[in-house]
């Protein structure tokens, strides 16, 4: 790793508080949307919220390994994933509620969307990513930061979170029995979520036929 001047150094420390500024905004507004959903909705589409910034020297790094030059002016120029947040929620459905409420905000700007969801890679990853920017305001500045957002149900998390073991505990050369196997237990995982998001549908649909129930059991025994 190359060495900076002081200067360089003070570039790199800024550019990094700035996308720690920008994640606060972004775990605000998560925060708050939950909430809202809990009070108005009853329910909590979120089950974890995780955020990180990236190192200096893992910028650093990455940006050796595209070939660019080792700069804080090169690192929020190529690097879109600086700041990052992992949103695992309850269910297949509260992913697209939550992206959909969450870009309609006037303050969040999609750059990018990855829906690994409706097309999984080839090894079964699914998630949803973005890159969106958003607003930080400064004593004598607004600077708009991009923050990577991705969204999975708890099932895919737990997935991921497996693969991701695998292939760094094989230096990601990983025998073909382990992937097939991986293959599988994604095809198991995106069941699992289905089978749950078709119990939540009815049980939302028991919840809103019951009141009508029992008032017509009430009403019936009035009759009578």
């Amino acid at each position: 790793m190359e060495t900076h001047t002081q200067e360089e150094v003070s570039q790199w420390v800024s550019l990094i508080t700035y996308y720690k500024f920008a994640l606060d905004e972004m775990d605000t507004k998560l925060t708050i949307l939950n909430e809202e959903f809990q009070h108005v909705h009853d329910h909590n589409p979120i089950e974890h919220l995780k955020s990180r910034v990236k190192s200096m020297e893992s910028i650093q790094r990455k940006l050796e390994r595209k070939g660019l030059e080792v700069t804080a002016e090169h690192a929020e120029q190529h690097i879109h994933d600086i700041a990052g947040v992992r949103v695992t929620c309850s269910f297949e459905s509260d992913i697209y509620k939550l992206v959909n409420i969450l870009c309609n905000q006037d303050d969040v700007h999609v750059q990018e969307v990855k829906d690994y969801i409706q097309h999984p890679k080839s090894n079964g990853y699914k998630s949803l990513h973005l890159i969106v920017q958003v607003p930080v305001f400064l004593s004598t500045e607004k600077k708009l930061m991009n923050v990577e957002i991705q969204i999975r149900t708890v099932a895919m998390d737990f997935w991921a979170s497996l693969e991701h073991k695998i292939y760094y505990k094989f230096d990601k050369t990983v025998p073909k029995h382990l992937t097939d196997e991986l293959k599988e237990a994604a095809d198991l995982a995106n069941y699992l979520d289905k089978k749950m998001e078709g119990i939540r549908t009815k049980m939302d649909k028991y919840k809103e036929s019951a009141p009508l129930l029992d008032e017509l059991f009430e009403h019936g025994e009035n009759s009578e």
